[in-house]
C-alpha cells in the first residue's frame, strides 16, 4: 500500500487523524471545541477541528458521516461528502445534522466525521449535437429503463 505524504497542522489537542485498522478507507476526525455543542433534533451545526491540510493537486478530502453516530443518535454530516479541495488552506470544518429525536451533545475530542483521501480526474467537454443511445436512455432517478 503507498500512502501520500500530506502536510498538516494541528491547532487541536486531539491526535492527527488515522486509520482504525488496516481496511479503513477513512481516518476519523475529532471536534475542536472549547465547550460543548448541543444539537438539537433537525438542527445544525459546524463544528471546528483544529485541522488545517495541504492536499497534493489532483486529490482532494472528503469528509463523510460516520455510521456509528448515524445509526446511533441520528447524527450526519451534511453536503456529505464535502469535498475540501487542493488549494484550500483553511481550517476543516464538519457540517452536523441532528436527524434524531432526541438531543445529542458534541463534545471536544469526540469523532464527528471521517475523512477519506481521493484522487481527481479533471475533465473537458467535447461539444456534441446528441449522445448514443443506451438501454435506460432518459430514465431518471429510481429507474433502470426495465418494466
Amino acid at each position: 500500500m503507498t500512502f501520500i505524504q500530506i502536510p498538516i497542522v494541528n491547532t487541536s489537542d486531539n491526535p492527527v487523524p488515522e486509520y482504525a485498522t488496516s481496511g479503513a478507507a477513512g481516518m476519523d476526525i475529532r471536534a475542536s471545541i472549547a465547550e460543548p455543542v448541543i444539537l438539537k433534533p433537525m438542527q445544525r451545526a459546524l463544528i471546528p477541528t483544529g485541522l488545517f491540510i495541504e492536499i497534493p493537486e489532483n486529490y482532494e478530502a472528503q469528509i463523510r458521516p460516520r455510521s456509528g453516530l448515524a445509526v446511533n443518535k441520528g447524527i450526519t454530516c451534511l453536503n456529505t461528502p464535502g469535498t475540501i479541495d487542493s488549494d484550500y488552506r483553511g481550517e476543516i470544518k464538519v457540517l452536523l445534522i441532528n436527524l434524531g429525536d432526541e438531543e445529542v451533545v458534541i463534545n471536544n475530542k469526540d469523532r464527528i466525521a471521517q475523512m477519506v483521501i481521493a484522487s481527481v480526474e479533471k475533465a473537458s467537454w467535447i461539444p456534441v449535437q446528441q449522445l448514443n443511445e443506451t438501454n435506460r436512455g432518459k430514465g431518471g432517478f429510481g429507474h433502470t429503463g426495465i418494466q
